[in-house]
């Protein structure tokens, strides 16, 4: 999600109706001084081992490429750990997610400029036939306008600018004559009627055949969108425009900014992450740099880039000066309310926010760059990889992680500003991380949960268009590229727009809703452009200097979360009750409670709820610090919720082909061997008879010293654990009898007693989804013998694991049919939301971005948002409940 070079535009000032050809020299400049420096705090990486890295990186490529291209080809993205193409309609669905699949093989357009980039000329030309032959962009689909928009429109545009670059060279694409601009132009012309609302803000699906609001549309009846959907436009559609001469498209895209702009809150310059498109009236008033919101801001700064309107960077520079002010906690990036900015409206991040370092570099602010990059790489450092979201004390909140390519983005951009050799190192981890963890047979498959090391299968087109370019580029010398990246801007899905559109086809209407800008004092404003001296003054270790301080950041709470909650009383004043102290029995407990507009509600079933309504508190102050005790509250009923459950577990693959590559999450029991406490149990599998293991086992040979098979159904778990343990199993694996259930669109739980004492059983069980078995099943018919580890975290891999030998483990046994399934965790119940479905299997945590559909018009790479979310987040206008039933009084009995 970032710009080319590293530095250009670096929000320089430059005069008004500037030419390109100043914009181009401040850049130049820039680019040659900021490279130039070496940091001396880590050793410089040899020309031989950057090859060797850039090498490595291709052959990555390589894989996740030619795993698509012969398992999913023509199918919009590759399913790894099955092999086969995910096609829209064919499999469960993922909510919004799947929005971004058209039909239109979506990995091979988003891909096409990677190929340039990787010097694969040949594969291109190839690809780009494939594109003209095969792509239908006329299907009656309804997709996403945000992910159509960066992914397949900027692929098509980016594509079509390196096939001319080439043609100019001479020796490739000598037959291509603008075939990708016809096609990128006719899906412009279908993402226009999405812009008929009396706003200009585009509506968040739009239907490829039928367009929207007709009854064959199926959409068009949405009412909200998120910031980034509709902000993050302009450099796609202005491309377009300049390339086609058809001014439209940059025309619409101009009025959508425009609105959004006019509709910022002005006391504090931020924008909310949710907008009703009709009205212009802000449905989530929370405000960050993450999901929602992100590459709104990064495509104000690159506008300006890209077509020299200054217009775009006051704007830039009026919201980055807000950032900067109350979201800005180095390191730390936390969402604040957009009317009371100094309150945080969560605590806890989100990975999207990765890319915000790169901005930042090209904004060319470079010392909060470098502290938030530094945070993140202790957190990758801890998990592996970046957790979908985490806690200001960087405890996992989300645990998935689809392979994001937003901290590689950053740190390249980075590495082009600094110079330091640090950051190759930090790329180094990354790519063996990758290979260590998530590489499988049939490509590179996402993670569903950072600490157990299981996997989800899914491998999304961004991998494909993004890390490998960052990855890639972050090793290349400028010799290792055919043409010159500098020359090109990277759009939010990397795809190359060339620097020359500024000056062509440039009759576009510039009319701004309105000129007021705030009056700024940050220094960083008043640069004339950043260099070298400025950035890293009279000092070599600059970087290094900024990082140290944050090596142990991780392993420690982070303390300037917790001063800017007591920052945030009036006054100085301490806060007038605390969550932990609070005591239901305490009448002067209650008095303030209802000070702050709280109340207690005494329930039929005997359980006490806290409700709070903002407008019952005895003034705004109270009613801040009413909002702020049920933000502890939940925060503590939550903590308190999470440390009596018991997290996910690991089926592991480990014999050949796998070798331990194929990692699946597994459901936890509250009986038999406790895998966080002891040694994992590995053995190979067999399938129990009778397969639901409801009665004595009557092939106890096939299942002796073995890990055990058995279905779900008919019996309790802890009967079909016994069974199979007096049969003498070592372990045993609950497949689900529901057929395609799947850990990525269901709830993970844990398999529970029969109500009687369990201590008998002493194997370990795991329960695995429909899905997951049958991952294992067809692993046995086709290879006959396959080796699993049971454990609560996935081991390194090990291409000699099947030549070391078989440990037994201890005992099995399980029950089901009556069976009780308990959830993993359980969210604070709050009185306006409605559980979803049974309570009994809520969510294993809040949704993530792949599960959630709460949050109308997000695109799925924008999405991260949690249905408690909405409550904890919608400001003083809130009532919300605790139920106290489940929280301790304070000496914690």
């Amino acid at each position: 999600m970032s710009e080319a070079g590293g530095g250009r535009g670096c929000g320089c000032r430059v005069p008004q109706r500037a030419s390109w050809s100043l914009v181009a020299a401040t850049a130049a400049l820039y680019l040659m001084l900021a490279t130039t420096v070496c940091t001396a705090g880590a050793a410089p990486m040899s020309r031989e081992e950057k090859q060797k890295l850039g090498n490595q990186v291709l052959e990555m490529f390589d894989h996740a490429y030619g795993n698509y291209m012969e398992h999913a080809y023509p199918a919009d993205e590759l399913m790894p750990l099955t092999c086969r193409g995910r096609v829209r309609g064919q499999e469960p669905s993922r909510g919004d997610v799947d929005d971004a699949l058209g039909k239109f093989s979506l990995t091979l357009i988003d891909s096409l400029d990677t190929l340039v980039v990787l010097n694969k000329t040949k594969e291109f030309e190839d690809a780009v036939r494939k594109v003209l032959r095969d792509v239908n962009l006329d299907n009656d689909v309804v997709v996403s306008v945000f992910e159509t928009n960066i992914r397949v429109l900027g692929g098509l545009l980016g594509g079509h600018s390196l096939a001319i670059m080439l043609k100019e060279k001479g020796e490739y694409m000598q037959w291509y004559n603008d075939e990708l601009l016809q096609m990128a132009k006719q899906l412009g012309y279908k993402l226009l009627p999405a812009f008929n609302t009396t706003s200009g803000l585009p509506y968040p699906r739009i239907n490829l055949k039928f367009g929207i609001r007709k009854p064959e549309a199926r959409t068009g009846t949405e009412t909200d969108t998120c910031t980034a959907c509709a902000g993050t436009l302009i450099l796609e559609f202005a491309a377009l425009s300049r390339f086609t001469g058809a001014t439209v498209f940059e025309e619409y895209a101009r009025k959508a900014l425009d609105f959004l702009w006019e509709k910022r809150q002005r006391s504090s310059n931020l924008v909310g992450v949710t907008i009703n498109i009709h009205t212009g009236d802000w449905v989530r008033k929370d405000s960050g740099v993450g999901a929602g919101i992100d590459s709104y801001y990064e495509y104000l700064l690159k506008a300006y880039v890209l077509l020299g309107d200054d217009s775009f960077l006051e704007r830039f520079n009026t919201h980055y000066d807000a950032i900067m002010r109350y979201i800005s906690q180095p390191p730390l990036l936390l969402d604040v309310h957009i009317h009371k900015p100094m309150l945080n409206a969560r605590t806890w991040m989100d990975a999207l926010l990765a890319f915000f370092p790169g901005l930042q570099v090209l904004k060319g602010d470079i010392r909060p760059a470098i502290e938030t990059h530094e945070m993140l790489y202790q957190v990758i450092k801890k998990h592996n990889f970046l957790p979908e979201a985490f806690t200001t004390d960087f405890r996992v909140h989300w645990a998935q992680h689809p392979l994001r390519p937003e901290f590689a983005e950053s740190t390249y951009f980075l590495y082009k500003a600094t110079g330091d050799p640090y950051y190759l190192e930090v790329g180094k981890t990354l790519i063996e991380n990758l290979n260590k963890y998530a590489r499988v047979p049939c490509g590179f498959a996402a993670m569903k949960d950072v600490r157990t090391g299981s996997h989800e299968d899914r491998m999304d087109s961004f991998f494909l268009a993004e890390m490998f370019k960052y990855l890639y580029l972050l090793f290349a010398d400028k010799e290792d590229i055919i043409f010159d990246i500098e020359d090109y801007i990277f759009t939010t899905e990397a795809h190359l727009l060339p620097l020359w559109l500024s000056t062509t086809n440039r009759n576009i209407s510039k009319k701004n809703t309105t000129s007021e800008y705030t009056e700024l004092d940050d220094s960083n404003f008043d640069w004339t452009c950043p260099n070298t001296q400025i950035l890293f003054p009279n000092d070599p270790l600059y970087a290094q200097s900024i990082r140290e301080p944050l090596k142990n950041v991780v392993d420690k709470s982070c303390p300037r979360g917790i001063i800017r909650v007591e920052e945030s009383f009036r006054s100085g004043a301490k806060p007038p009750l605390r969550a932990r102290d609070f005591m239901a029995t305490n009448p002067e407990h209650l008095e303030i409670l209802k000070k702050m507009g709280v109340s207690l509600i005494h329930l039929k079933d005997g359980r006490v709820q806290l409700v709070q309504h903002a407008i019952q508190a005895a003034s705004s102050v109270d009613a801040e610090d009413g909002l702020r005790f049920m933000q502890e509250m939940i925060e503590l009923s939550s903590q308190q919720q999470k440390e009596q459950q018991l997290p996910p577990r690991a089926v592991q693959i480990i014999s050949h082909p796998f070798f331990g590559r194929v990692v699946l999450t597994a459901g936890p029991a509250q009986f038999g061997l406790d895998l966080s406490k002891h040694k994992e149990t590995r053995g190979f599998v067999a399938s129990s008879k009778p397969y639901n293991g409801c009665s004595e086992l009557t092939n106890p040979e096939a299942v002796m010293g073995k890990i055990a098979l058995i279905q779900r159904g008919q019996c309790m778990f802890a009967e079909k654990a016994r069974n199979i343990q007096n049969a003498g199993a070592i372990g045993g694996i609950v497949i689900d009898d529901n057929e395609g259930s799947s850990s990525d669109t269901a709830p993970l739980f844990q398999m529970a007693g029969d109500g009687k004492d369990t201590d008998d059983i002493k194997i370990p069980m795991l329960f695995l989804f429909s899905k997951e078995g049958s991952i294992i099943l067809d692993a046995i018919r086709e290879h006959e013998q396959v080796e699993v580890l049971l454990s609560d975290k996935a081991r390194d891999r090990d291409p000699e694991v099947e030549n070391e030998d078989q440990p037994s483990s201890e005992n099995d046994s399980q029950n089901q049919s009556a069976e009780q399934m308990l959830p993993l965790p359980q969210t604070v119940g709050l009185a306006d939301q409605e559980s979803p479905g049974n309570p009994l299997e809520s969510p294993s945590e809040p949704p993530s971005p792949a599960d959630s559909e709460e949050a109308a018009g997000f695109a799925p790479s924008e999405q991260i948002s949690s249905p408690t979310e909405t409550q904890e987040t919608a400001g003083l206008d809130a009532s919300s409940s605790i139920d106290l039933s489940k929280l301790p009084d304070r000496n914690g009995s």
